[in-house]
């Protein structure tokens, strides 16, 4: 009966544990990335250089489906330009429902046969925030560098 009972005790500690893991909206314990997230860049200075939002999906292999992306502050380099955007991501976790990882996106202008401009995103995944640096090369005027956070919107 003791036997019976340790089992039983153990296969629902066993499902409460993994219950923080699978999908989820990019929240703490999701296991994934999927969600809208929201970005918010500065310069080495700390002033405001880019926000910006998007929708991820996660995709195989660590690849993020990127949709809905909407820049809230653009500047001169990414003003009323088409962008295309792409990123990966590498999470881990554990039975306390904490999530982990790396994180890499990168957003590019689409000027036909002329430089454009490349933002690059490389951080770090801890619950629902990424953070990390980022890079802008690109046209004149548009080079700089910083640091970001974004924020899951759940």
């Amino acid at each position: 009966m003791h036997k019976q009972i340790a089992i039983i005790v153990i296969l629902l500690a066993l499902a409460l544990s993994m219950s923080g893991c699978g999908s989820g909206n990019g929240t703490p314990g999701s296991g994934n990335i999927n969600g809208t997230w929201t970005f918010a860049l500065t310069n080495t200075d700390g002033s405001p250089a880019y926000t910006f939002s998007t929708t991820f999906t996660q995709g195989s292999g660590g690849t993020l489906n990127i949709t809905n992306f909407t820049f809230t502050s653009t500047g001169p380099c990414f003003a009323s330009y088409q962008t295309s955007e792409t990123g990966t991501f590498g999470l881990m976790g554990n039975f306390n429902g904490n999530v982990t990882g790396t994180f890499d996106m990168t957003i590019s202008t689409m000027f036909p046969g002329a430089t454009n401009n490349v933002l690059t995103l490389q951080g770090v995944v801890n619950g629902n925030t990424i953070s990390g640096n980022w890079t802008l090369t690109g046209g004149t005027g548009c080079s700089g560098k910083g640091m970001f956070t974004i924020q899951s919107k759940g």
